[in-house]
């Protein structure tokens, strides 16, 4: 959890072994310089296997550094072009925030027409601390701030580790946003006093039919959301978009230390559990694509199309690309 943040994930994982073979005293021909990169990549996309962005990244890399090693003339010259490729999805990954932030402020202005104002809601982290920079959901909110139609924007905690309270309120306060924190099991009744008019927030792997995996509290305020008929949009680049998978049934669902509910800080701190309390600690849900109003890319926004409440993604990024 030094890294976390699904784009952040994967680019600092790029970065990482981007740094590693600058400076590498490699003897071998191109194939072997390859193949060295293409192992080393499948090691780092082990550490994390619900966040898609860091397979989808590693599966471009290797592609490129094996086509590379077709005409290449020395292994050196395999490790530049990974290099470059690496700094590269950086660039790429800031940019592409930034257009899911204006997709986003401009469908949610459009779909919120009533609203002079809107007051948003968000969970975890998705800003600068979990992407290469500006963020995703947070990305959204910056945009409607910018534009000036943001009344406020409450994050909740993010238990167990506080991803909300530790980083999203130091984002938004740092980039003087509005903002108000509020408890995870408030979010409902926030929902119920009409203080929000829609919920953002970010994705770890979103599946064919639009089910997506984020942070572990998500899927309960979908529900809310639902119930209050709060609009719920998901923001993530379409990196964190897994075709392979025809549902969200299919994702895997990390689970985290017990340590993080059994002591304060996250885990960090004194204990404050009682001793042996098993503990069941999944680091994120899977929201149905029927709780999902719309889910905000940098091509577009995607919308609903079928009348099971699922989104056909397929069809839009064909045309998007």
């Amino acid at each position: 959890m030094v890294v976390r943040g699904a784009p952040a994930i994967a680019i600092a994982a790029a970065l990482a072994l981007a740094v590693e073979v600058s400076d590498l005293d490699f003897i071998g021909t191109p194939e072997e310089a390859a193949s060295f990169v293409s192992k080393k990549l499948e090691y780092l996309v082990s550490s994390r296997p619900t966040a898609v962005n860091l397979s989808d990244a590693a599966t471009k890399l290797q592609t490129l550094v094996s086509k590379a090693a077709e005409t290449a003339k020395d292994s050196k010259s395999i490790f530049q072009v990974y290099i470059e490729a690496a700094e590269t999805m950086l660039v790429d990954d800031v940019a592409d925030n930034k257009a899911i932030g204006s997709h986003g402020a401009v469908f949610l202005q459009r779909q919120l027409a009533n609203s002079k104002k809107i007051s948003v809601l968000t969970h975890c982290n998705t800003g600068s601390l979990a992407t290469a920079g500006y963020g995703t959901a947070l990305g959204v909110i910056r945009a409607l701030h910018s534009g000036g139609v943001l009344e406020k924007a409450f994050c909740t905690e993010t238990r167990p580790f506080n991803q909300g309270s530790r980083l999203t309120a130091f984002e938004l306060v740092h980039e003087k946003i509005p903002a108000t924190l509020i408890a995870d099991s408030a979010a409902a009744a926030l929902m119920k006093q009409g203080h929000v008019q829609a919920v953002i927030v970010g994705a770890d792997r979103i599946a064919a039919n639009g089910d997506t995996a984020n942070k572990i509290g998500t899927y309960n305020l979908a529900i809310s959301a639902k119930h209050h008929s709060v609009q719920f949009y998901v923001s993530a680049p379409v990196t964190s978009i897994d075709l392979s998978l025809p549902s969200g049934d299919e994702i895997v669902i990390e689970e985290r230390s017990p340590k993080e509910l059994l002591n304060s800080e996250g885990g960090l701190g004194k204990q404050v559990a009682a001793s042996g309390i098993s503990v069941w600690n999944p680091a994120f849900d899977v929201t149905p694509a029927n709780l999902i109003t719309a889910i905000i890319t940098e091509k577009g926004v995607i919308t609903k199309t079928d009348a099971d409440g699922s989104f056909d993604i397929k069809g839009f990024l064909l045309p998007a690309k």
